[in-house]
């Protein structure tokens, strides 16, 4: 009898115990959940919040939030921005193409490539010039591959101005085919009946001048000395030949002293005097 009246305060006190604990847990979830906070750094609460809005339905706040993980300039931040690459609207996948260039060169590369293939032209055209931000050799392959069969021209001086910029110097023969079609005897593709777009083929001279091969010095003497061609494309075919330094390109440099285009002649005078500066072989 006795044991069994002591034992009713024990159970009291346990039940009194376990009603206050069921009280105080939302609050000690709660503390839990703000320390756990406050230990993230502010650059990782700033990258958790902007990837919760990458979930949202609406297409500006998504685009919003990849973009402010890029302006972070974090690698972190360009991991989050990743998720963008895959998103259906192709705004938020080309404002992904520059977020996530923080990350290490030949990472941000191998998550770009795919979407060469994009279906959006601007995509593809921003994913080509991300492509050259990378300097990527690994990605002048697929570039260069992606030029053969690249109808549009704003996605070509794309590629051509990322080739440039990557500088890998098995780029030069497919550039300069784009340069001078008629002398690529080798591709009798039909692109080479027609003559490329303005801005592809002066893009074209100006990336083989930053490659600064010797292999591109034929075309590029084609070009410069070809009256029926744009004088904006012979200017830049011509600085391009003094940044390549060959001395070959001298008679036809100086043969434009008197071209009736200022900019040329004087373009060609500086990359002719470039070229015996350095005394180049």
């Amino acid at each position: 009898m006795s044991h069994s009246h002591h034992s009713h305060p024990a159970v009291l006190l346990l039940v009194t115990a376990l009603l206050c604990l069921a009280f105080l847990a939302p609050e000690v979830d709660a503390n839990v959940q703000e320390n756990s906070d406050r230990s993230l750094t502010p650059l990782q609460l700033e990258i958790e919040k902007q990837k919760n809005r990458l979930n949202s339905v609406e297409v500006e706040e998504r685009r919003d939030a990849i973009s402010r993980l890029g302006s972070l300039h974090h690698p972190s931040a360009s991991r989050a921005a990743l998720a963008g690459l895959k998103d259906s609207a192709a705004i938020v996948r080309v404002t992904a193409a520059n977020a996530v260039l923080y990350l290490p060169a030949e990472e941000s590369a191998l998550s770009l490539l795919p979407l060469l293939n994009d279906k959006d032209e601007f995509v593809r055209q921003e994913i080509a010039y991300a492509l050259g931000k990378t300097r990527s050799r690994t990605a002048a392959a697929s570039l260069g591959e992606l030029l053969g069969r690249e109808k549009k021209d704003g996605v070509r001086a794309a590629i051509i101005v990322a080739l440039g910029d990557i500088g890998d110097e098995s780029s030069v023969v497919a550039l300069a085919q784009v340069l001078r079609p008629e002398l690529a005897a080798t591709t009798a593709k039909k692109r080479s009946k027609k003559k490329e777009n303005l801005l592809v083929r002066r893009a074209a001279a100006h990336s083989l001048g930053q490659i600064g091969n010797r292999a591109a010095v034929p075309e590029l003497l084609s070009a410069v000395q070809d009256q029926e061609e744009e004088s904006d494309v012979r200017r830049e075919a011509a600085t391009a030949l003094g940044l390549i330094g060959d001395k070959a390109a001298l008679p036809a440099l100086n043969g434009l002293s008197d071209a009736e285009d200022p900019y040329l002649s004087r373009a060609a005078l500086e990359a002719s005097r470039r070229i015996s500066l350095n005394g180049a072989p």
